[in-house]
């Protein structure tokens, strides 16, 4: 079932949870293993899943594999909340991407920022305005990592008519409360993309929701913080994000390469086997790593 552009904006001020890719022992995918982590995000209160996400190693899959997560994600979440489905790479990956998406019953995609070297402001606009065509009337929510392609550029994404929302990845609120400001005029939801710990200061400026990969692992604790922000309390949200932070710490070591790593590796230690994390992503944990990973997950009785 794919959920109407109403409920789907709705959503998005909730939490994003962005699932990993599972593996088997020689690194082929196994869809099916995600089935409890979906439904254990889903029962704690998560608003959006996302498939083929950075926390998914979209860049570590071939289109094909991406194709393959999609569909499988959209029979694991039934209609039960809206699925977000990441498109990106090249513009032809892009658009089969796109198509196959829309054919799975995805409720929006989520347009990866071209990571190109030579990426031109305006290039990115004829980007995603060529993926919106493509795909008709199917809503866009825009991945931005970047927001170094200037205000301009931003304000002109955000008038596509597709577009409903974007996720603000930048450590950068005043800035986002700047583009928000210049598209004041359309009803655009602006989602933190930095994951939980920096939600406060992203709301502070008038941003709702946030993106999450712990949800994979502990998705009752993002509720509940993200339960704290909706009631404008910022001292219980930010306790529990004290809660959380050895964790996300963990996932920033190696210039954030441990990222998915940690996720993945908690997984395990839980019994939900995701497999491994490909290169160029780290794999296995240090030692000190993983001691702290145990430690972490014996005090949140998930071990």
């Amino acid at each position: 079932m794919r959920h109407t552009t109403a409920e789907l904006r709705t959503a998005l001020n909730g939490i994003s949870g962005i699932l990993v890719t599972p593996f088997d022992g020689d690194d082929t995918l196994v869809p099916d293993r995600l089935a409890p982590i979906v439904d254990r995000a889903i029962e704690a209160g998560v608003h959006v899943l996302v498939a083929n996400g950075n926390t998914s190693e979209f860049y570590g899959l071939t289109t094909r594999e991406a194709e393959q997560m999609v569909q499988a994600v959209a029979g694991h979440i039934a209609g039960r909340v809206p699925l977000l489905a990441g498109v990106g790479r090249s513009l032809h990956d892009a658009l089969t991407l796109a198509r196959a998406s829309q054919d799975a019953g995805a409720s929006a995609l989520m347009v990866h920022q071209p990571p190109d070297p030579f990426v031109a402001p305006r290039g990115v606009v004829s980007y995603v305005q060529r993926i919106a065509q493509e795909v008709g009337d199917l809503p866009l929510v825009l991945y931005l990592r970047d927001d170094g392609i200037g205000l301009d550029a931003i304000t002109e994404l955000c008038a596509i008519p597709q577009v409903i929302g974007v996720k603000w990845a930048s450590p950068t609120p005043l800035r986002l409360a700047q583009a928000m400001a210049r598209t004041r005029d359309h009803d655009i939801a602006w989602v933190g993309g930095l994951a939980e710990h920096w939600a406060p200061p992203f709301y502070a400026v008038g941003s709702r929701g946030f993106t999450s990969g712990l949800i994979n692992v502990r998705p009752a604790h993002s509720v509940a913080i993200h339960s704290a922000l909706e009631a404008g309390d910022y001292p219980r949200a930010m306790q529990l994000i004290r809660g959380m932070a050895e964790f996300e710490a963990l996932r920033a070591e190696e210039r954030n390469g441990t990222n998915v790593t940690v996720v993945k590796r908690a997984l395990q230690l839980q019994g939900n086997d995701c497999g491994a994390v490909r290169a160029p992503g780290a794999w296995p944990l240090s030692d000190k790593a993983e001691d702290t990973l145990r430690r972490l997950l014996e005090e949140w009785d998930l071990a």
